[in-house]
């Protein structure tokens, strides 16, 4: 029989490309839903040329502040994957109303706080049977599973330094404007040197040469890992976040506009999402779609001597854009096949090895590369 996997938000830039990948798998029935009907019903018609399974993709109306346990009632899924952004300022209703179905959930989140609170709601989860996992994304599936496939070459791994450069014309939609844009200007805490430290969203400017790109400015960044990290790795002192904007000009007026903010000259920044975006948009003539990112490991060796590895990511022609959805579409097949015994609710650490991330990434124009040569 085939299982049923909901994906809230399946019509959005992300639940797209999660639904087109799923729609592959033959043991598989997607129900597209949201808010936007119509958009819903577009894209399972999309869906069409891709699914292999039967009974074919349905659409569904959803609104997760109205209509939820009804609908999850009705539409009785095995698995939920929730894209609907931003998770700044949501609760926990989804995963809450998925723990009363008897469902399993994740979610694409980035935020701090939800991801790294999600275990609040773990007792629930293992009293009806089922997994909630939060940040089935970039952060932090991915960077804690660069960290999981490299830290056994090292004594002791003291340091991970980190960061994402952006494409212009694969800028996220509105609701990633609005996450990027809710800490800017804000502060929030990190460790450096074993000391827990004070940064500022957007602040903390410096330079770096991506692989493949070219140099680009870099500002803080608040993400799950920050809070998550320390106490999954102890032996962690340092732990570095940030992003950068392929147009200079345009991170140096965030840059500004951040330290208004932290100066208290300015207002919170996050309401003017809209239109910051649309200003963004003037300039995609002048950007390209190529992305990158590195993590830069370092500690002790064998010998007690400095050790460094350095872990990079080249994505062309807009495929980045795909790299943070892939933990949601891996999880839910394992899910959906009886892969994954853990229940509870859990940041997605530790259940997709880098080496099942990267065998996805392969389908695309992706590369990566590790330095020193492993």
């Amino acid at each position: 029989m085939s299982k049923r996997i909901l994906i809230i938000g399946g019509y959005g830039n992300f639940g797209r490309f999660i639904s087109r990948m799923l729609a592959r798998e033959p043991d598989l029935q997607l129900i597209i839903a949201g808010r936007n009907l119509q958009k819903a019903q577009q894209q399972v018609t999309r869906l069409g040329s891709f699914h292999r399974s039967s009974p074919p993709p349905e659409a569904a109306y959803i609104d997760i502040h109205r209509n939820l346990a009804e609908a999850l009632k009705t539409i009785a899924p095995d698995v939920v994957i929730h894209t609907s952004g931003p998770y700044q300022s949501q609760g926990y209703g989804v995963a809450e109303a998925c723990i009363e179905q008897g469902c399993h959930y994740i979610d694409l989140a980035d935020a701090r706080e939800f991801v790294a609170n999600i275990d609040q709601l773990d007792s629930q989860a293992r009293e009806s049977g089922v997994l909630v996992c939060s940040g089935a994304s970039s952060v932090p599936t991915l960077t804690s599973g660069i960290i999981d496939a490299y830290r056994e070459r090292f004594k002791v791994l003291e340091e991970v330094d980190y960061a994402i450069a952006t494409a212009q014309l694969t800028n996220q939609g509105l609701a990633t404007t609005s996450a990027v844009l809710s800490y800017a200007g804000k502060p929030f805490q990190t460790i450096r040197d074993g000391i827990s430290t004070t940064v500022y969203g957007w602040l903390g400017l410096r330079k770096r040469s991506f692989w493949g790109l070219n140099q680009r400015l870099l500002g803080n960044c608040d993400i799950p890992d920050l809070a998550i990290f320390p106490r999954h790795y102890p032996s962690l002192k340092t732990v570095r976040f940030q992003a950068g904007m392929e147009l200079r000009f345009l991170h140096l007026i965030l840059f500004t506009l951040s330290w208004l903010v932290k100066s208290r000259l300015f207002p919170p920044i996050q309401p003017l999402a809209p239109y910051l975006l649309k200003i963004s948009r003037l300039f995609d003539p002048l950007g390209n779609d190529d992305t990158g990112f590195y993590m830069e490991m370092k500690g002790k060796d064998e010998q007690g001597k400095p050790k460094q590895i350095l872990f990079e990511i080249l994505a062309r022609h807009g495929d980045g854009l795909y790299i943070p959805s892939i933990p949601s579409i891996l999880m839910a097949i394992k899910l959906a096949r009886g892969e994954v015994t853990q229940r509870g609710a859990m940041p997605c650490i530790g259940l997709i090895p880098l080496e099942e991330y990267l065998a996805v990434l392969r389908e695309f124009d992706i590369q990566w590369r590790v330095t020193p040569d492993q």
